[in-house]
């Protein structure tokens, strides 16, 4: 068992005919917990209901709140998702809210120190406030693993270079790959040129960029890893690459050798998409029928 961090955004997503809790930090240290490592959440609610249920919610879902700050003044996220008739989600993320204010604390900093892992995404640097604490926050963390989520208006190039720089692991989806290396000035028209493109600039070793239905591909040791998907009927894909995420970074912190590591993340990333909502509950069985059906 690993202890990780994870810091950032907790809300609720708000669909057409329902609402989930989601985030992608919380999305992450759910699947994480699922896996049994000993999970911390940074962020903050507000002093309301949907806020205690989110805390209840992680409670539950064995995740230590300690540090989940309460604001007065500011509500608890929500986001209104949009689906396209694939599935494909668009979001409307509602600010300020009270995650946008997470402050410093001697708690928080002790749990970093700790932490075998800190994971972080560039939304939670829309706000100078949570910015601020979390470039306190990397600093202290032994390994590093930024989940780019480009949410647009909501994030700089320069942020993004500082936070890359900064990280040992970087995750990205396909589509945000290609566009912040071309801010970068890549001139590089292939996935893979532009992985070792950003690699290079930011010295970062551990990569992995997804490609929707199409897969992941990782560089890790110097090597890279493929998955080439799974075929699914999705419902939504809300939350996969958070799921997807998780648990590709449980696998590696266990040692799992980087091939079985991204398929078996892939696998996870399939099973929540053909689900309804960030954060399904997947049994192992099902994850081994998945994989290997007979």
């Amino acid at each position: 068992m690993s202890k990780v961090v994870c810091f950032g955004e907790v809300l609720w997503d708000v669909f057409p005919t329902h609402k989930k809790i989601g985030g992608a930090p919380l999305n992450v240290a759910s699947r994480l917990s699922s896996f049994n490592q000993e999970v911390v959440m940074i962020s903050a609610v507000g002093d309301d209901k949907p806020g205690e249920k989110l805390i209840e919610y992680l409670v539950e879902n064995n995740v230590n709140t300690e540090h989940i700050q309460t604001k007065k003044e500011y509500q608890t996220g929500k986001v209104k998702v949009m689906l396209n008739e694939k599935g494909s989600a668009s979001y409307d993320i509602k600010y300020p809210r009270a995650w946008d204010k997470i402050r410093f604390t001697e708690g928080a900093r002790n749990a970093v120190k700790s932490a075998d892992a800190f994971v972080f995404g560039s939304l939670v640097a829309r706000d100078e406030t949570s910015r601020d604490t979390l470039y306190q926050l990397i600093e202290l963390a032994k390994y590093k693993i930024f989940d780019l989520n480009l949410r647009p208006p909501y994030y700089t190039t320069d942020v993004l270079i500082h936070l890359m720089e900064k990280a040992n692991f970087i995750k990205f989806n396909d589509d945000e790959l290609f566009e912040v290396c071309k801010e970068m000035g890549s001139k590089y028209n292939s996935l893979e040129q532009n992985l070792k493109f950003i690699a290079e600039k930011t010295n970062t070793k551990h990569i992995c960029v997804t490609k929707g239905s199409h897969g992941a591909v990782l560089l890790h040791g110097g090597n890279l890893y493929y998955n080439s998907g799974f075929l699914i009927k999705v419902v939504d894909t809300v939350g996969a690459g958070d799921s997807f995420l998780g648990s590709l970074i449980s696998q590696l912190l266990n040692e799992v050798k980087p091939q079985e590591a991204i398929d078996f993340a892939c696998a996870i990333g399939a099973l929540v998409a053909k689900s309804e909502g960030a954060n399904p509950k997947i049994l192992q069985t099902e994850i081994e029928a998945f994989i290997n059906p007979k």
